[in-house]
């Protein structure tokens, strides 16, 4: 169930439409290649330190944090940690939910054929007519945290597990099903190329960095969600063994639903775009192009909803859990509240696609923008970085060992990448889109 649960954390819309996209446009299996390599050097090395910290305390992250400190007889400044991944967790899970909200609606707009036989014009104006409503975002946003809330407030066993055993296995049969008609559409061996080219001339430095970021990002690292779902795991369970599976889950998943749209985008003549332009205005036009369109294209929006609510459920989890603990109180009356003050803190999302379009708080950055930076360029790699640091440097060495059960050659190695490989890798694309988002 861990395992269910931390892939359906780090499974989300990153891998359906970013993933895809930035490999075939950096080298395809050059950028793939050096991807598995920061997976496994940066990646799983702090996931391992996430999971350990969790099992070791079975609380919140912030608890978390509070008991590893006085173990480590460390600065109290280190529990900031925990307070910066409840709070970036919480910021994103602001706008996740209206964006999921967006894939949500084309469930129902696909179902009803809206894009058999459209023209990019009109795939372009349904959506752009969409994003300029703000009454119909907020109708989907509050759906989606509606269903989000329901699950986390059912409790461990009755919500999050029972979320994660029917969301999950359905995401991936969905999948299977999505990859084995992408075969069929006459695309799948131009999409196999664009993905999987070895072109090392356009990786560069970009792609190196666009590579180690994705890496990060990708396993929901630095935000105390896996930290949460950490204390959950069984003593006798392997965290090298469990983590490692997790992170080739994602992996798996991120190159299938490659393989998937650009089978489609292909086979249907289409250029591939990038972003939300991918997902809500290409991939529909080449769904009401094709033969049992309508059909694929609801079933495509169903998953990419399910890895939407998946992943929701993680970015919640942190701050609900705290406040349970803190306060004793009841979780479902805190899972309301939390719900009530995200959608509130979402409305500025929504507004920045039509009302508040021309609104810019910092440069030419909307509220939507502006979060987003702050959790992902600033907040999420900072906690991911600093977590890394602590569990390297300043827990104990005994109970670190006790945690991860390896040889001492392993762990020894275990130790070079969260001490030094993971930290630089992380701090060099922090730095790196510090001073691209500065100078532009």
């Amino acid at each position: 169930m861990f395992i269910l649960a931390a892939a359906g954390s780090a499974v989300g819309l990153g891998n359906i439409w970013r993933f895809p996209f930035i490999a075939g446009d950096n080298g395809g299996g050059a950028f793939i290649l050096v991807y598995l390599v920061c997976i496994f050097l940066i990646g799983i090395p702090i996931m391992m330190a996430e999971v350990l910290m969790g099992r070791e305390v079975r609380s919140s992250p912030i608890n978390t944090l509070r008991r590893l400190v006085t173990v480590s007889k460390a600065s109290p400044a280190w529990i900031l940690i925990g307070w910066m991944g409840v709070v970036a967790g919480f910021f994103i899970l602001s706008f996740y939910a209206v964006i999921a909200g967006w894939a949500m609606d084309y469930v129902l707009v696909t179902a009803q054929g809206t894009f058999e036989g459209a023209t990019s014009a009109t795939a372009s104006a349904t959506f752009n007519s969409f994003l300029e409503s703000p009454l119909q975002l907020m109708l989907w946003q509050t759906l989606f945290m509606i269903i989000t809330v329901w699950i986390v407030a059912r409790g461990v066993s009755g919500g999050l597990e029972l979320a994660i055993r029917v969301f999950m296995p359905m995401l991936f049969i969905l999948l299977v099903v999505m990859l084995g008609y992408s075969i069929t559409t006459g695309g799948f061996g131009e999409a196999t190329e664009f993905m999987f080219r070895f072109e090392w001339d356009r990786m560069g430095v970009e792609g190196v960095l666009a590579a180690m970021g994705q890496a990060f990002f990708t396993l929901s690292l630095g935000m105390g969600a896996i930290m949460a779902y950490g204390a959950y795991v069984p003593s006798q369970a392997s965290v090298p063994g469990t983590v490692t599976i997790i992170a080739m889950l994602d992996t798996v998943v991120a190159i299938a639903a490659g393989l998937v749209i650009f089978s489609i985008v292909f086979a249907n003549g289409l250029e591939p775009g990038q972003g939300p332009g991918l997902m809500f205005i290409t991939l529909p036009l080449a769904f009401g192009q094709m033969p049992m369109g309508t059909l694929f294209g609801t079933v495509f929006f169903v998953l990419v909803s399910f890895a939407a609510i998946t992943s929701a459920i993680s970015l919640i989890e942190p701050a609900l859990a705290f406040l349970v603990e803190e306060y004793n109180a009841v979780r479902s009356r805190v899972a309301i509240s939390l719900g009530v003050i995200t959608w509130v803190l979402g409305l500025g999302t929504v507004f920045s696609f039509n009302v508040w379009a021309d609104v810019h708080l910092i440069g030419e950055r909307t509220f939507f923008d502006l979060l987003d930076y702050l959790t992902n360029n600033i907040m999420l790699p900072l906690g991911g970085l600093l977590m890394g640091l602590f569990v390297g440097w300043v827990l104990p060495r005994k109970l670190v060992s006790e945690q991860l059960q390896m040889s001492s050659a392993a762990l020894q190695a275990w130790f070079v990448a969260v001490r030094f490989i993971a930290p630089i890798g992380v701090a060099t694309v922090f730095v790196y889109t510090i001073l691209r988002g500065i100078l532009g």
